[in-house]
């Protein structure tokens, strides 16, 4: 990596990896929030979901990835990935030395608690966030007290990717996954299936898309009052402080880039991307690379 003079800034992009596009919810946090740096975004397409992969093959994915985007100059990685921040985080710190490595649960947590007025939090996320207990150790060590309850959600990556994000089948299966969280008649606050959590984290980047869907159902189980947390918004706001803590942000003028590397499907890449970007991508924007 090249020499960085503290206070003087740094030009360089800031890499963001993910799975496959539900990361690009991530990015659009970050350049709202940093509007003027450059972006490398990686999108592991040929490889997803990794939310059902072991967490063994999750390192090896995630490693290859973050080894792509370092060998590009990056000058900061965030892992726009749940299962990889939850599996991976600490073998890329280890792997990469100085460079700065953000995941989003973390940040997550972290506005989770802030949320909760309880303490009881519930987590939608893939099988192997939810496997992994990531969520649950990181509330946990900000909050001794709190209850968290993960709910494995496989399908809204489905449905995130084909853009079923309404209608009576995302109704449906938001449905059927949020209901167990309803309080049970007659029991008391605090037992198992009793009062029901006061915040739900979306636990998966797929997800803030379905966050419409989410929050009717959430309704309908549970009533009003429930504040739905994406982590996206405060994990731009913790590389802000990073890369200002390091004298990393940007130079004042400097011109601001994107570019997307996928590892399958560019066009498929660009098309639905597009969806959780929040504004097009062009199918030559995207560069096809392999591990």
């Amino acid at each position: 990596m090249a020499a960085v003079v503290p206070g003087a800034g740094d030009a360089r992009a800031i890499g963001v990896f993910d799975s496959g596009v539900g990361g690009l919810t991530v990015l659009r946090a970050l350049r709202a929030e940093l509007p003027g740096e450059s972006f490398l975004y990686l999108g592991d397409t040929a490889r997803l979901p990794y939310g059902t992969k072991s967490a063994h093959t999750v390192v090896r994915y995630a490693l290859q990835a973050a080894e792509e985007l370092v060998e590009r100059g990056i000058k900061c990685l965030v892992v726009a990935c749940n299962t990889a921040s939850a599996s991976a985080l600490p073998a890329m710190r280890e792997r990469f030395g100085g460079l700065p490595v953000i995941g989003v649960i973390e940040p997550g947590a972290a506005a989770a608690v802030q949320a909760s007025r309880s303490g009881r939090i519930a987590v939608l996320a893939t099988e192997g966030t939810i496997r992994g207990g990531a969520y649950t150790r990181a509330i946990g060590a900000l909050r001794a007290d709190a209850q968290v309850t993960g709910v494995a959600c496989a399908l809204f990556v489905a449905l995130a990717e084909e853009g079923w994000v309404d209608g009576p089948v995302a109704d449906a299966a938001a449905g059927r996954y949020l209901t167990p969280l309803g309080a049970a008649p007659g029991a008391s606050p605090g037992a198992a299936g009793g009062a029901p959590p006061d915040t739900l984290v979306l636990g998966c980047t797929h997800f803030p898309v379905l966050e419409p869907v989410i929050a009717r159902a959430i309704g309908q189980v549970i009533g009003p009052g429930v504040c739905i947390v994406d982590s996206a918004a405060t994990t731009a706001a913790a590389v802000r402080t990073e890369l200002a803590a390091r004298g990393l942000l940007a130079p004042a003028g400097s011109p601001a880039t994107l570019g997307f590397l996928a590892t399958d499907g560019p066009a498929r890449f660009a098309a639905v991307g597009a969806r959780f970007l929040g504004e097009p991508i062009r199918v030559d924007d995207v560069e096809l690379i392999d591990f």
